[in-house]
């Protein structure tokens, strides 16, 4: 075992209150068998679809260190047992041992938009800077964040954290758990919109990460958002005296001087906190411009070194399905594919529509948006997509492929030129897709995780794959 130790049976049982049956030591933690490494911890966690208890065998085969379970079993476990009174509630209270043994610096973000993102650029910019944690992907529930945590080094000097909602109350939880030192609200919109009477409901909910915040602690804001005064009401009244706000607002203490876009990125020259800050930015878009003034507020708040994070803002890349280029030959030429395939709302909709308008083409090429349905829009949904059809036409997009129920609404509105096709679902809006490609096209592939558009993601990817072999084959 060379990697560092992260939780002695010893730990594991004085944070749970369980029982071991033999002495262990893990590196990592997970409560998945599939993507288990060896010496990690493996909790078994019972949901509503599988019973992680069902896996241990599993987990054990490919090497965990130990399993954690509330379940006895007649057979004998291949390796070492904690034994506790329910696995879930084991998992928090690890979590909160985790964080209590830790003196790094933790930021909480959270937002209707863009989180995962600030959240992963964030990680980047301070972990280049010293040993920093972060939440993977989107764990940023009820049990991603705990895991989080408990997965946290006690060597580390900075954690990011990313605490997601659907309902009132959830961040609540999370952001105690968490007690991050800066709290980061990257916006209020009208996301999960269903769940909510209102967009104010909303930000009342993001609101509540404040409640968990270390005294002295920091709040940073979106000052171009119509609910900051709001937020910054509520962050007063959880007893955060510092406030820092970013956007283009004339107010804000992260402000944009400058601003160059280009199909790839930007130059930026901002005000940070009374500095100048010069900076080039490869992810394209002007909301990401209004991200980058987010992520140096928030690496001043905790007093990390803004010029260093700003020379790392150079060297992004997209995550996985948010924005993903592939550069695509085929039969009949050449394509551009941008994959923002993960997630969808009104909001990030209009932010991949002006991506997109900027993107290059061929000659003959056209800019094609392929939309599936925003999911959790409650009664205002066929409203809310069918007033997507400005920002298409704004942004330039020549055609329009959707799919589902609710984006009918956006084909309807769309004036008959810009119409490709509108169908059921992603599967039977691929072939029509594939169809319609043209040499020198740029294509943005968008919809909420529930529409299923990495399908129509993944044919188009495909249909590079026979040249490949082709070429192989001479």
């Amino acid at each position: 075992m060379n990697a560092q130790v992260l939780w002695t049976s010893a730990q594991a049982a004085e944070a749970t209150g369980g029982w071991n049956t033999d002495e262990w030591r893990a590196t990592g933690v997970s409560i998945n068998s599939r993507d288990l490494r060896p010496d990690d911890l493996f909790i078994a966690l019972k949901g509503p679809n599988f019973d992680g208890h069902d896996f241990i065998d599993d987990a054990f085969r490919k090497g965990a260190a130990a399993a954690v379970t509330h379940r006895q079993s007649n057979d004998a476990p291949r390796g070492p047992v904690l034994l506790v009174e329910d696995t879930m509630a084991a998992l928090w209270r690890m979590g909160a041992f985790g964080r209590s043994r830790s003196s790094a610096r933790l930021i909480g973000v959270t937002g209707s938009v863009g989180k995962t993102g600030v959240k992963e650029v964030l990680a980047h910019c301070l972990s280049a800077q010293a040993p920093t944690a972060s939440s993977g992907g989107s764990l940023n529930n009820h049990w991603g964040v705990p895991l989080s945590l408990a997965r946290m080094p006690p060597t580390a000097t900075f954690g990011v954290f990313e605490l997601g909602m659907n309902h009132a109350g959830e961040i609540r939880d999370l952001t105690q758990l968490v007690k991050p030192h800066v709290a980061l609200i990257t916006n209020v919109e009208a996301v999960h919109i269903g769940n909510f009477e209102s967009v104010e409901r909303i930000a009342d909910a993001k609101a509540e990460i404040f409640e968990g915040v270390m005294p002295d602690g920091t709040a940073v804001l979106n000052r171009d958002n119509p609910h900051f005064e709001h937020l910054a009401s509520r962050a007063r009244a959880a007893g955060i005296s510092r406030i820092i706000g970013f956007g283009s607002d004339d107010k804000a203490e992260a402000r944009p001087i400058d601003c160059a876009l280009n199909a790839t990125g930007s130059r930026v020259t901002a005000r940070i906190l009374g500095r100048r800050v010069d900076y080039s930015l490869s992810l394209p878009g002007a909301h990401w411009v209004i991200n980058s003034l987010a992520v140096l507020a928030t690496v001043a708040a905790v007093e990390a070194d803004v010029s260093a994070a700003a020379e790392q803002l150079g060297r992004l890349t997209p995550l996985k399905g948010r924005g993903e280029r592939h550069h695509i030959e085929f039969p009949g030429g050449a394509f551009l594919l941008i994959d923002d395939s993960y997630n969808a709302n009104p909001t990030s909709m209009r932010a991949a529509f002006e991506v997109l308008g900027r993107a290059p083409i061929g000659p003959r090429g056209r800019r094609i948006a392929v939309l599936g349905d925003m999911l959790e829009l409650g009664r205002q949904s066929s409203k809310l997509h069918a007033d997507l059809s400005g920002a298409l036409r704004e942004a330039g997009i020549d055609l329009v492929f959707s799919c589902g129920p609710d984006m009918a609404a956006l084909d309807a509105a769309l004036p008959p030129i810009m119409r490709g096709a509108h169908v059921a679902d992603s599967q039977s809006l691929t072939p029509k897709v594939i169809a319609g490609l043209t040499d020198g096209d740029a294509i943005l592939v968008k919809g909420s995780l529930g529409s299923r558009m990495g399908l129509v993601v993944e044919a188009l990817k495909g249909l590079a794959r026979p040249l490949a072999r082709a070429a192989n084959d001479e």
